[in-house]
């Protein structure tokens, strides 16, 4: 039983198939509890310009389940005089322009104003810079500030995702927007990569790599290419998982025997141990505060979620419903804790809060994994399974929107949803 749990938890992602090198594609399906009726006109003047700008804003707003588009089949400038009456007969509550310009320097400067046609007032605007190949971030950007603005809540559509996929006999470690465009390849090995983990301030990757024909831990620096051995000790070192100061990594490693959690510094100097039981211990994460690790063992017989301070000592169990849950991930306020529980033989994504001790189902499919929070803990990526192929899912936390990030061809898989950046 030990055996077959920590191989389950160790080579999870390992196993995938054909080819993927296409850009995500988007499905959605559900809405949230309340839609907003909102208004996107296009932009004046961005057809200079090699990426739509309202179309951004568009896809982001309507994939986050919260909005209902409204297309106004024309253009509007932040400049051009708005009859409030109209907009608010049509049905809508607020009223998205903007305009684009080439600057002298070959950027483009983009403008947008949101406003609200009940009130007949502006609620935000926003002037931003952008580069041909950043004009997607802009456009995020602006979706962001919609998001907040109308919903009270930090939007997260400017930020990365990283996954593993299977690109013919290469594995890679891939990054890519929050809707799986501009995608960037970070790592090619011809060995599986599994477990990737975005550092707090999303400037470096933790990863485990077999391409020493054993699971070695690695941190990666995204904007130099760099990389470090955090953990190549003897037998399996897994499981990386950052401190929320991205000082430390939590890690799962064997080499005194039976996989146990470890602490170590971001560069691989003071390894530490925390645990020290005749079970597996494994998939250990800090609580956002950084006073707890959540962990994955099998002491009570079968593998189940446990919480210990984050300098070790004793634990106590978390998860109580069903034998087998694994791969827990906190939110960042630090009230939901998610997982994947196998029940009547599916590998399923549940949510259960913290505060009431209320648990949620969030996923129909039957072999879903390594969930992952937003930044602003809205919603939960994870990896799923559809027509024998790796597909990457959203839910968000309450269940009511759900959408997925497919290629035409190939497995993706391990996916891990990058910090707000600065």
């Amino acid at each position: 039983m030990k055996k077959l749990f920590l191989r389950c938890i160790l080579l999870i992602g390992v196993a995938m198939g054909s080819p993927a090198h296409a850009q995500l594609r988007i499905e959605t399906s559900g809405v949230g509890a309340t839609q907003i009726p909102i208004a996107i006109a296009g932009f004046a003047d961005e057809s200079i310009a090699p990426q739509q700008i309202s179309g951004i804003i568009k896809a982001d707003l309507e994939r986050s389940g919260y909005f209902k588009i409204i297309d106004t089949g024309n253009t509007m400038s932040e400049t051009t005089p708005v009859n409030y009456g109209e907009w608010k007969s049509r049905g809508a509550d607020a009223l998205v322009v903007g305009s684009v310009q080439r600057l002298a320097d070959g950027r483009f400067d983009v403008r947008y104003k949101l406003l609200d046609t009940i009130k007949a007032a502006s609620l935000s605007g926003i002037g931003l810079a952008a580069s041909p190949n950043r004009l997607r971030v802009a456009g995020h950007k602006i979706a962001d500030d919609i998001y907040e603005k109308l919903l009270g809540v930090r939007g997260a559509f400017s930020t990365r995702i990283a996954y593993v996929t299977k690109a013919g006999r290469d594995y890679r470690v891939e990054i890519a927007d929050a809707d799986g465009a501009d995608m960037q390849v970070v790592l090619t090995s011809k060995e599986p990569i599994i477990s990737p983990a975005w550092s707090p301030d999303g400037t470096k990757v933790a990863y485990v790599s077999f391409e020493s024909k054993k699971p070695v831990v690695y941190v990666q620096d995204l904007v130099t290419g760099r990389r470090t051995v955090v953990a190549n000790y003897k037998g399996s070192n897994s499981a990386p998982a950052w401190s929320p100061d991205g000082s430390k990594l939590a890690l799962a490693l064997s080499r005194d025997g039976l996989t146990q959690v470890y602490v170590v510094n971001a560069d691989g100097s003071g390894l530490r141990r925390l645990t020290n039981t005749d079970g597996i211990d494994t998939e250990p994460q800090f609580s956002p505060d950084g006073q707890f690790i959540y962990f994955t063992s099998d002491r009570s017989g079968g593998p189940q979620i446990y919480r210990m301070s984050a300098s070790g000592g004793a634990a106590q169990r978390v998860t109580f419903r069903g034998n087998y849950n694994i791969s827990p991930r906190i939110s960042p306020d630090g009230k939901t804790l998610a997982y994947i529980s196998r029940r009547e033989g599916r590998f399923q994504l549940y949510a259960l809060d913290l505060t009431n001790d209320q648990e949620m189902r969030l996923s129909d499919t039957a072999k879903d994994e390594s969930p992952s929070f937003s930044p602003n803990g809205k919603y939960i990526m994870y990896a799923t399974e559809s027509g024998r192929r790796g597909n990457l899912a959203v839910v968000s936390v309450d269940g009511r929107v759900k959408y997925t990030l497919t290629t035409q061809a190939g497995d993706i898989r391990e996916p891990t949803w990058g910090p707000f950046m600065k």
